[in-house]
């Protein structure tokens, strides 16, 4: 037997069926799909639809909500961190952030920011700059003799409504208090 003599056994392999190619293939003319309506046009999907009876996505109730402000963060584990820097990928003795997790292949991109998690083991003395970390991160880094720096929480505004609502109530209690 040579390379050039294999081949399939008769029947293993099967020819699509080619529809709409005339009435002596059995699939000709309407090509299977009938006659008219919904179904036999092209480029129809009735997802979801369950034939009048109600669907499941209209049977189970709304929950929850998306939130369009939801930041995406990076997940990076202490242990990643660790073979990287084992690797000589990262260097422990630069502040590492997301461009040099980045840059080291540790993460594909930035998106958010990083969050740092605890898994794993760190040893090294390595000083974080990341949008986020879990505390037993913290702990662990802060444990290995390194440091995370994360930023500054964002200060709340108070809109005008809220100012003056609160201002409003400052002067019934103080009304009341008058009494």
């Amino acid at each position: 037997m040579k390379l050039n003599e294999l081949a399939d056994k008769d029947g293993a392999r099967k020819d699509r069926t080619r529809v709409g190619r005339g009435a002596g293939s059995g699939k000709g003319k309407t090509g299977g799909r009938g006659v008219k309506g919904q179904k036999s046009r092209t480029g129809v999907s009735i997802a979801g639809f369950e034939g009048g009876q109600m669907p499941l996505y209209r049977r189970l109730p709304k929950r929850g909500f998306n939130n369009p402000t939801r930041k995406d963060f990076v997940e990076v584990n202490l242990g990643r961190v660790q073979k990287a820097i084992d690797a000589k990928k990262l260097d422990a003795g630069k502040p590492v952030d997301g461009e040099a997790l980045v840059a080291a292949g540790v993460i594909s991109r930035v998106r958010d920011g990083v969050r740092l998690l605890a898994k794993g083991e760190l040893s090294a003395k390595v000083a974080f700059s990341v949008a986020g970390a879990s505390k037993a991160a913290v702990e662990a880094v802060e444990k290995a003799g390194g440091s995370v720096t994360l930023p500054a929480p964002v200060e709340k505004v108070e809109g005008k409504r809220v100012a003056r609502r609160k201002e409003a109530a400052a002067k019934r209690a103080a009304r009341l208090a008058g009494e």
